[in-house]
């Protein structure tokens, strides 16, 4: 973890009409750091990320990257700054194999006798080698549909089709074990560690604690759209995060 951090959100504030999705927050990540967001339904997590990948822009604040400022009018262009999301609906056409998914809207293609073709067979040798060489997973058959893959199998691919782009620097993943059973859960925090290892700031949004208490370094507590605290895993319990979440110092 670096001395600066790589994202800095200041300030944050996000209105839908009369309603105060999030009040004057601030955020910061670093390379090479997993940090948790953590709160309650309604406390402002999904917000605050899709402000940071470009989905939605802020009312108030501003953001920065490595001390740049930065401003998205859409997930496109925070793709391009090199931050990009997985979300827990992992957005795969179960129908089409791993590979026409990884490069799902952005296929490769060849000129054969001046004719534009795809390129299955590159397509298929990149999903691989992205699979094995930022992953460490290596899929049975790459000619299945995805539907057919396991739930961990499934969140690598989706994983994957992010972290295919070199420049990714920060990547969001939303509620990755939600659905998964607790071998699948394992494996997927695996890959969190694995991506963290690489240098990549990821930032983790879990309603698991024991996840988060197994794989993050910080933990960004959210509650009734502000943020109530930041902690150091290491140095924390769950006891401590689960009354900050449910405001128990408020109600003592």
């Amino acid at each position: 973890m670096g001395d600066a951090p790589l994202v800095q959100m200041r300030g944050i504030t996000k209105r839908f009409g009369g309603i105060m999705a999030l009040d004057n927050v601030d955020l910061d990540a670093y390379s090479g750091e997993v940090l948790a967001i953590v709160g309650d339904n309604g406390a402002g997590k999904s917000t605050l990320i899709k402000i940071l990948t470009g989905v939605y822009q802020p009312t108030a604040g501003t953001m920065s990257l490595d001390g740049e400022p930065i401003a998205f009018t859409s997930h496109a262009d925070a793709i391009v700054k090199g931050i990009d999301a997985v979300y827990q609906t992992l957005a795969l056409a179960d129908h089409l194999d791993p590979a026409s998914n990884m490069f799902l809207g952005n296929e490769l293609t060849k000129k054969v006798f001046g004719m534009t073709f795809l390129d299955n067979s590159r397509m298929r040798t990149e999903t691989e080698r992205v699979l094995m060489e930022r992953l460490g997973v290596k899929l049975k058959s790459l000619d299945a549909p995805t539907e057919s893959l396991s739930g961990g199998q499934r969140q690598a691919v989706a994983i994957a089709r992010a972290v295919y782009h070199d420049d990714l620097r920060v990547l969001v993943m939303d509620e990755p074990t939600a659905a998964l059973g607790p071998q699948e859960t394992a494996r997927t925090l695996k890959l969190i560690e694995t991506l963290k290892a690489q240098g990549l700031a990821i930032i983790l949004i879990s309603h698991s604690l024991d996840d988060v208490f197994q794989v993050s370094d910080r933990i960004h507590v959210q509650r009734r759209g502000k943020c109530v605290g930041v902690v150091k895993t290491a140095e924390s319990n769950n006891q401590e995060v689960l009354g900050m979440i449910v405001g128990a110092k408020e109600a003592a």
